[in-house]
């Protein structure tokens, strides 16, 4: 696609696994998207989440759930919550 200014744009912006930072091909059914939403301290949803990314490969392996943990306690902790 070609934009205003001329110039050639992509839109096609492949994924990465959040864990093993490996891209998701578009063939990857067993893929995940999760989105996992932010606390307040009283335990209140703010409207603000993070996007995690996780590979059939990963999956297929059993650590999606480990991976996911790691990646949330790592998120929480640049948050500081």
């Amino acid at each position: 696609m070609i934009n205003e200014e001329g110039q050639n744009v992509d839109l096609y912006i492949p994924r990465k696994c959040s864990w093993s930072n490996r891209l998701i091909g578009a063939k990857d059914h067993a893929a995940i998207q999760i989105n996992v939403g932010h606390l307040d301290d009283k335990g209140v949803y703010t409207g603000k989440f993070s996007t995690f990314a996780i590979g059939g490969a990963v999956r297929h392996r059993g650590e999606s759930d480990s991976g996911l943990d790691h990646l949330w306690q790592k998120k929480k902790a640049d948050l500081g919550q």
